[in-house]
């Protein structure tokens, strides 16, 4: 049978995705939601690094909306993307990808990550579908034994009986098994309602000290586990050996289980971390328990090293135990496991040197016992502060390279031996390899979760060329995923650094951060790559830092940011006290802080060029219209380009003379600096010759003249210019010359609409232009609309506004005011297509109001 029709989908869902760049980061965030609501974390990273990339080829390549599903099996989730362009392509073989070639990509990396993958084909589309399997669900050891002969097994009588007691957060019984109504000697329906003060005998037992908690306290306690007295319903006490546990439950109130068993029964319930202190010592387990260590679904490091550090304290006995990593170059150790610990210097990720001489670390390459406090403190650092008096380390090796050592530590002096040295190393040898393996697929995990995690940022810096969001964004890409605050300084060029975005898992908590920042030393910017540690905080007095020992006394480093040779600021991080930075995580942080850098300089750049052009294009238009008498003047002007980038289209309005007026609306061909220029020389020219009394045909001779003059940096321009003069009977007279420009349209207070002048040369071309002046007269209620191409020119796919559409678009325009037709031309070229205008649009609109003239 085909094994596909064997497997049985449990669960799909299903999204579509636009084509466009913001959606490879959305089809992320669908599938890493997915997958984690399937409990099926294990496989999240390399299933968003895979949609990735073959979400990135659907948008680049094909063009077309992009379906993403998530399909749930029992063993397996599957991705299918899905393009509406379906090519047919034979994908490139995994033996010829080429690494510095971009194309072929994500089929590479399915075929690398994947347990299964294809691509289909259909008349309408095509499907890339990739199949990772779930990890094993198997049972799993938390708490294993040895095995121990007959006679040295724990007795007690049989059955044994196990009382189950639940009570709430006011500490009253609200569940009472039959086992509890036998130890206790009451029912269930007497012990109901009754507060768990009044069955035990606490603190007066027979063990009790002065040094005892209050039972309410112990009651507080999230677990608890030792001996008291409960108070028999015939009135003697009854020794148990009892187990607490807090829970919260369904309404997210506290309650207590307490389970409780007759002393002698104890091994029922008594855990031996929890017993170490004082307890019967029993015989060590044989070598053999090492077996089977990795149980049967492969556990990750973390587990694998608490489960060695345990059965390493069961084996010599000893009171605590502890397993260090050792770094690539075998220069430190990190602290990754411990029991029986407790401290700073025991806190996970915590790192030593490792050196050749007789202290500190000297022995690490070979099993080595410490007999006293000193000994251990000087050879076993991560030991300093505990009370332990002796320790046993064995080097875990793997072909000969030291990989990390694995210790036992007492309470007692001189507890340890050659002998138990010798089972350790043992012990050691037994599991390094387990380790090493499970080490490097930890940091194969690592690498595929942080390869995804920076695709996402890049893609998030990538959306936006706002200076402030890009600071924000930065500080919130940061928190969580690296460190529990971020804090981005800021450089200007012979400034001091500026404290620019803050930010903390906290959002509480940013203000109290701002504040010490501002009076911590500022980081100082160093020309070298890579994390330092940063102690602004720590030095801050003691009254500044007050209630807030937790981010003072937190591991802190700081990354420059250098983007294009030059220092633009500093990035820190910062954790709570307990907490210290992994290798791994700082050099996340660089790599991401080098995109950061080179983001926060493109915002930079953006800014100050749209700044610029905005200034110029600003510069280029006039800063306010005259007011002619009698004549309602409306202009609507729009700059193509996100950024508002100089345009070639220009309009001008200007006082001459008495009773004499200049109007021009004009289109210098291109964009950009250059057609800046043009358009600058063409507006303040207009308004010089026109001053000098130069009639429209001579005024746009001699711009012509002067736009030939600039050589090659000369553009051809489109021009509209005239002259308003009020005629005696009333009205307005226009004398004006349409060189090249789209033609004025006058619409009459009756609906009609037509074209009023002739078309003309262009400027900027030909040497010698033979231009004559057109007259226009006005009346009452007439209006005159002048536009440039890009109103005329507003296309989608094949069809165009046009001057049909725009004559059509005028004609009901009939009896609306200046500022109203303006508006409705504007709408109209707006909602002609659904993709935003392409074209600089400048709009102007002259129309006689009923009272015009002298």
């Amino acid at each position: 049978m085909d094994p596909e029709a064997e497997m049985v989908v449990t669960a799909k869902v299903s999204a579509t995705f636009a084509p466009e760049g913001r959606s490879v980061a959305a089809a992320r965030s669908f599938v890493r939601q997915t997958l984690t609501e399937w409990d099926a974390s294990g496989v999240v990273d390399d299933a968003v690094l895979l949609v990735s990339e073959l979400v990135t080829n659907a948008i680049v390549h094909a063009g077309t909306a992009t379906e993403v599903s998530c399909v749930r099996y029992d063993d397996a989730v599957q991705i299918e993307v899905v393009d509406r362009y379906p090519t047919r392509e034979l994908p490139t073989p995994v033996g010829a990808f080429d690494a510095d070639d971009e194309s072929g990509r994500g089929l590479f990396l399915s075929a690398s990550i994947a347990s299964a993958w294809g691509v289909e084909y259909t008349k309408s589309v095509k499907q890339v579908w990739f199949r990772l399997d779930l990890p094993d669900g198997g049972s799993a050891t938390s708490l294993a034994g040895p095995t121990l002969p007959t006679h040295v097994l724990p007795g007690t009588d049989t059955p044994v009986r196990v009382a189950v007691v639940h009570a709430d957060a006011n500490q009253r019984v609200t569940h009472w098994n039959v086992d509890a109504a036998d130890l206790f000697g009451r029912p269930a329906v007497e012990a109901v309602g009754m507060r768990l003060s009044q069955l035990v005998d606490w603190p007066h037992t027979p063990e009790s000290s002065e040094n005892d908690m209050p039972f309410a306290a112990m009651l507080e306690l999230s677990r608890w586990q030792g001996m008291y007295d409960i108070r028999h319903a015939e009135g003697r006490p009854v020794r148990v050996f009892a187990s607490h546990v807090r829970l919260r439950d369904a309404s997210d109130n506290p309650s207590l289980v307490l389970l409780a068993v007759p002393a002698r029964a104890r091994a029922v319930l008594e855990n031996r971390a929890a017993a170490a202190a004082g307890r019967t010592p029993v015989p060590p387990p044989t070598d053999s328990e090492w077996d089977g260590l990795e149980g049967h679904n492969r556990p990750g490091l973390d587990e694998l090293l608490q489960r060695a550090i345990e059965r390493a304290r069961d084996l010599l006995d000893g009171d605590a135990a502890f397993v260090l990593i050792a770094t690539d170059d075998e220069s430190e150790m990190e602290v990754r496991a411990t029991t029986g610990l407790a401290g700073a210097l025991h806190q996970r990720h915590a790192r030593v040197p490792v050196a050749g001489s007789a202290g500190r670390f000297g022995t690490a390459r070979m099993p080595a016992v410490h007999h006293d406090a000193e000994g251990v403190r000087e050879a076993v650092p991560v030991l300093g502060e505990s009370l332990m008096q002796s320790a046993v380390t064995a080097p875990l090796k793997v072909e000969g390279r030291l990989t990390g050592t694995l210790g036992v530590a007492s309470e007692r002096r001189a507890r340890f031996d050659n002998d138990d040295a010798a089972r350790l190393q043992r012990a050691a040898d037994r599991i390094s390899l387990s380790v090493e393996s499970a080490r490097l697929s930890e940091l194969e995990r690592v690498r595929r979760g942080s390869l995804s995690f920076l695709a996402e940022a890049s893609d998030l810096l990538a959306g936006t060329l706002d200076p402030e969001m890009t600071l924000a964004m930065v500080a919130q890409i940061v928190v969580p995923r690296l460190a529990t605050w971020c804090a981005v300084h800021t450089l200007a060029e012979g400034h001091e650094p500026a404290l620019s975005c803050v930010w903390h898992t906290d959002e509480t908590r940013i203000d109290d951060l701002r504040a010490l920042l501002d009076r911590a030393e500022r980081p100082r910017a160093h020309p070298t790559v890579g994390a330092r540690p940063w102690r602004g905080l720590r030095v801050l007095d003691t009254e500044t830092t007050v209630g807030h020992e937790d981010l003072v006394a937190g591991d802190a480093v700081t990354l420059p940011l250098v983007a294009r040779g030059r220092g633009i600021g500093m990035l820190t991080l910062g954790n709570v006290a307990g907490e210290r930075f992994r290798r791994e995580t700082l050099e996340l942080a660089e790599d991401l802080s080098r995109r950061a850098a080179l983001a926060m300089d493109n915002a930079r750049l953006y800014s100050e060029r749209t700044a610029t052009s905005q200034a110029l294009q600003r510069s280029l238009l006039p800063p306010e219209l005259p007011r002619v008498p009698g004549l309602d003047v409306e202009v609507v002007y729009q700059a193509s380009g996100e950024s508002n980038e100089v345009g070639g289209d220009f309009y001008d309005l200007f006082t001459i003379g008495p009773d004499l007026w200049g109007f021009a609306i004009g289109d210098v061909c291109g964009t950009g600096p250059e057609a800046a220029a043009v358009t600058g020389l063409a507006r303040q020219a207009l308004r010089l010759l026109a001053r000098e009394g130069m009639p429209v045909p001579a005024v746009l001779q001699r711009l012509n003249a002067a736009i030939l003059d600039e050589g090659p940096r000369s553009r051809f321009l489109t021009l509209l210019h005239g002259h308003i003069t009020h005629r005696p009977e009333g009205g307005i007279r226009l004398t004006l010359v349409s060189a090249g420009h789209p033609l004025p349209l006058r619409l009459t207070p009756d609906g009609h609409v037509e074209q009023v002048a002739t078309p003309q040369p262009l400027l900027g071309v030909l040497d010698e232009l033979d231009l004559v002046a057109e007259t226009v007269d006005l009346e009452p209620g007439d209006v005159l609309l002048c536009v440039t191409d890009g109103v005329t020119e507003r296309r989608e796919g094949p069809r165009m506004l046009g001057e049909d559409g725009l004559m059509t678009v005028l004609a009901a325009c009939k009896g609306l005011t200046a500022g109203a037709v303006a508006a409705r031309i504007h709408r109209a070229v707006e909602t002609f297509a659904a993709e935003p205008a392409r074209d600089d649009m400048a709009i102007l609109v002259l129309r006689v109001g009923e009272a015009a003239g002298l």
